[in-house]
């Protein structure tokens, strides 16, 4: 008798079951693509900035590699119109969190509350030099699942579902010193997007027409 043969990993839509697994990916990968957990105190707050209001407020844009047996091990995630976003963000999804992630008061003094104070400012996505980008993506991938070809089918999977929907174009911002995340997208055909005085990240875009490419 032969075994029946054993699933292959692979790129599939969001389901709620996934949402702590779509958490532990995020604070793993949150500082600077590596593990979030010894610089802050509470590196949840990355996901509930940078992942979760995704898979609450956009489902459908929301997609995961599952390694074969059910578990998702990185994920794409998304909007297809930043501008709407941020005031769902702001309306549904801020008072879900606030009260465990409280708006600092003054300046930011920890990294955590550097975290938290972004969570609370919904409005820094609105940047009007990537307007005519009005999508935008945040892709990871746990480290011993990255450079195997799985990041592109991620990508590839969001820019098609993009197109399909009418949206020409999808920008990010990355930490510009993630020299790995930035040859990334270089090979998947984003380029540099000027924006002044942006600080620590880069933003990068692209059309979704050749999703393939």
């Amino acid at each position: 008798m032969t075994s029946p043969p054993t699933p292959s990993p692979a790129v599939r839509p969001y389901r709620p079951g996934d949402r702590e697994a779509l958490g532990d990916i995020c604070v793993r990968t949150a500082h600077v693509g590596r593990d979030s957990r010894p610089h802050y105190a509470d590196p949840s707050v990355f996901t509930a900035a940078f992942a979760a209001p995704y898979a609450h407020l956009e489902p459908g844009l929301a997609f995961v590699l599952d390694d074969g047996e059910g578990r998702a091990v990185g994920y794409v995630l998304g909007t297809a119109d930043t501008s709407r976003f941020v005031e769902d963000y702001r309306a549904k999804w801020l008072p879900l969190v606030a009260g465990r992630y409280p708006e600092p008061g003054g300046e930011p003094r920890t990294p955590d509350e550097e975290i938290v104070a972004l969570l609370h400012r919904p409005e820094r996505m609105l940047v009007s030099e990537v307007a005519a980008y009005p999508a935008h993506l945040h892709i990871d991938l746990l480290p011993e699942w990255q450079g195997r070809g799985y990041g592109r089918a991620l990508m590839e999977t969001f820019l098609r579902a993009l197109h399909e929907r009418g949206v020409a174009a999808v920008h990010l911002s990355m930490v510009s010193a993630n020299i790995p995340a930035r040859a990334f997208y270089d090979r998947l055909g984003f380029h540099e997007i000027a924006v002044p005085d942006a600080g620590t990240v880069t933003y990068l875009g692209r059309g979704t027409a050749e999703a393939g490419r």
